[in-house]
């Protein structure tokens, strides 16, 4: 780690997040410019123009995490930049269904290489704090959709200008995270270090307890992200700015992860799943019958729920699984954002043809289901770990 500057690393990382989630409250707040009441899509037209943002961001990280080891970290970061500044051109130029879905292509792409580059940085620069940096690193997660959030409704809603100046904000984090990478030196990846073998990687893919955690990572990304990224259309009917409930979410959401320290060392990884799951699905339900100050009450429950969902997935898989390296963290988080790009059409036709209710009832069974998926992994942990003893 000679000559590597850890910290300036690090912020530059957490503004590259930054930009990423900034694009989900922007586009978010965009639903309602493309909708039925703006360019005419219907709910479940906009959800499938969204879905590249997931998908797009799955491809980038299953293909970018492999090349994270052989081309190395600052590569994929600088393809990042790049397909980020494309995407963030091309919505500003975006006026149909077709433009906003290529654009959000581009941006889906960008966002991934950067979970693909970032992730397994964090862990090699920190290779005994594994847990408690991607958590802190992915403070900035709901910490940009915070600022996208209130950015997004100052701008359209409280000074009146357009979307387009909306979008344009996000050139802000993107250039000043790539002036912070420029001329940086990166570290190489764990599994690099480790100098664990091409052969032993792939067939620490085929573990039965990796293959369980993408299967959960499906259902927690889908729970989080699924919710959040619609909140305009879900909660519309409930509060007068639902922009506002997703800084909410978030704002509790960053704060969690800023505190994951002390959480990690009493419940650890499993626990804290478990611990998820049980919040995210009490706060659905809530939410499905809720409205005005009360909405922010049931949001309360579901961000509890949902803080510290994708960094302990992804931190559980580094702590536990390191052989599977680099791509075995964009495969988990691959897996959660493909995840996101089925959910968004099925909830945008519920919303067309039912309601945004039954939209959220839908929604609370995966969190059922992890609960009891997290129960049998909490005995597997203790069990494994008695054995060991």
């Amino acid at each position: 780690m000679e000559n590597i500057n850890k910290n300036r690393l690090f912020i530059a990382s957490c503004l590259a997040l930054i930009t990423t989630s900034m694009t989900f409250a922007i586009r978010a707040r965009l639903e309602t410019v493309f909708g039925p009441e703006g360019v005419g899509l219907t709910l479940e037209q906009i959800g499938y123009a969204f879905t590249p943002a997931f998908w797009g961001f799955t491809i980038a990280m299953i293909i970018g995490g492999p090349l994270v080891d052989s081309l190395g970290i600052k590569k994929i970061t600088w393809i990042a930049f790049i397909t980020h500044a494309i995407g963030i051109i091309l919505t500003i130029l975006a006026d149909s269904m077709t433009s906003l879905f290529i654009a959000t292509l581009f941006v889906g792409i960008g966002n991934g290489m950067v979970e693909a580059a970032l992730n397994p940085m964090i862990a090699s620069i920190y290779p005994k704090q594994k847990t408690k940096m991607l958590n802190r690193f992915h403070v900035w997660f709901p910490g940009g959709i915070v600022i996208g959030s209130i950015v997004g409704w100052l701008i359209m809603d409280v000074f009146g200008l357009s979307w387009q100046v909306m979008v344009g904000t996000l050139f802000i984090p993107l250039f000043l995270y790539a002036i912070l990478f420029f001329g940086q030196k990166f570290p190489v990846t764990e599994r690099v270090q480790l100098g664990v073998e091409n052969s032993k990687m792939w067939a620490s893919l085929a573990k039965p307890l990796f293959l369980f955690m993408v299967f959960c990572m499906f259902l927690t990304a889908a729970s989080e992200l699924g919710t959040t990224q619609r909140i305009e259309s879900l909660l519309k009917s409930s509060v007068d700015v639902p922009l506002l409930v997703l800084a909410f979410i978030n704002g509790i959401m960053a704060i969690g992860r800023a505190l994951a320290g002390k959480v990690v060392h009493k419940l650890k990884p499993s626990g804290m799943l478990l611990f998820s799951a049980i919040f995210t699905f009490i706060g659905l339900w809530l939410l499905t019958f809720t409205s005005g100050g009360m909405t922010f009450a049931a949001a309360a429950v579901f961000a509890i729920g949902v803080t510290f969902f994708w960094p302990t997935m992804l931190s559980f898989v580094a702590e536990y699984l390191p052989e599977t390296g680099a791509l075995g963290l964009s495969i988990m988080g691959g897996a959660g954002m493909l995840s996101v790009s089925v959910v968004l059409p099925i909830m945008g036709s519920l919303m067309d043809n039912e309601s945004a209710s039954q939209a959220l009832r839908t929604m609370s069974i995966l969190p059922a289901i992890l609960i009891v998926a997290f129960i049998g992994l909490n005995i597997y942990m203790k069990n494994k770990q008695s054995n060991n003893i």
